[in-house]
């Protein structure tokens, strides 16, 4: 297993001496800081040769520290951390104004995109719809800076509306579209993902899924039916692995989530795993 690099696509950290997201409040196991020092006892053994810094949904006036903060990091050269994916608001005044100045900051070449969490109970069902909404995403496709989508499985038909109306605009469906373990609407969720991969603009992090296996799960058993439908729809060369922690240690380890789905691709070539865990990202981040 070892001998697969990993690129580790989704890599959370959060230092309280930096800033503190407002959401971890209601995480216990998870509201103390998390930085680089321990992400790299997590990752001990397993070769992660490179990591893209996820943003942690700060509070809005945090944005740019975290911006600074993370790029500085990635063009240090000293840690595994390569680029960032970094915090945005896409529906607020101002939106245009923070993309543009991160693209004329000394460290654009470590900022690779923009996310905002729309699965969060504030964000309402079809915010990412709103024309504000779709105008700004359309400007980060002119800046060159991707987007992340982190959605509800059941609002993955907004996604693909999103995705059609931002055609220059590189998009990421984040945690396999939110797919669960014992998904009660798994049927709705697999034909939205197939019709969400039909467009070439948009590839998939298999991420992010290991919290959803309940105690008792076989986990490799239960995240199966989320892993190879995700596989199947994107094909091989539009999806990468992310580790989500310090999240995944919710229900397991970073060890335990690649372990798993090294299990789920047990039948899977050689090729095809160094693809979904360094290769595709590689190339899509240009690391």
């Amino acid at each position: 297993m070892d001998t697969i690099p990993i690129i580790d696509t989704h890599q959370h950290l959060w230092d309280f001496k930096k800033f503190q997201p407002p959401w971890l409040k209601t995480e216990p196991k998870l509201n103390h800081s998390m930085g680089l020092p321990e992400y790299a006892k997590a990752t001990a053994g397993l070769n992660v040769v490179k990591t893209v810094y996820m943003e942690v949904d700060v509070a809005t006036k945090e944005q740019v520290a975290e911006a600074k903060y993370v790029a500085g990091l990635s063009a240090s050269h000293k840690t595994v951390m390569a680029a960032a994916v970094v915090s945005c608001r896409p529906a607020l005044p101002g939106f245009a104004a923070y993309a543009k100045s991160l693209t004329k900051s000394p460290y654009r070449p470590y900022i690779k995109g923009l996310r905002q969490v729309l699965q969060v109970p504030d964000a309402p069902k079809g915010l990412c719809l709103q024309p504000t909404y779709v105008k700004n995403i359309q400007l980060l496709g002119e800046l060159g800076l991707s987007f992340d989508i982190c959605i509800r499985p059941t609002e993955l038909a907004d996604a693909a509306k999103l995705v059609d109306k931002c055609p220059k605009t590189r998009f990421i469906l984040d945690h396999c579209g939110n797919g669960a373990a014992g998904n009660p609407n798994q049927a709705q969720w697999e034909r939205d993902m197939k019709e969400l991969a039909k467009r070439p603009n948009i590839v998939c992090k298999v991420s992010g899924i290991i919290k959803t296996v309940k105690p008792g799960m076989n986990k490799a058993e239960a995240l199966t039916p989320v892993v190879l439908p995700t596989i199947e729809a994107f094909g091989i060369d539009r999806v990468m692995f992310g580790g989500d922690w310090p999240v995944c240690n919710l229900t397991s380890t970073f060890r335990g989530w690649v372990e798993t789905l090294h299990e789920i691709l047990k039948d899977s070539s050689d090729e095809d795993k160094r693809k979904l865990f360094h290769d595709n990202a590689a190339k899509f981040y240009g690391l």
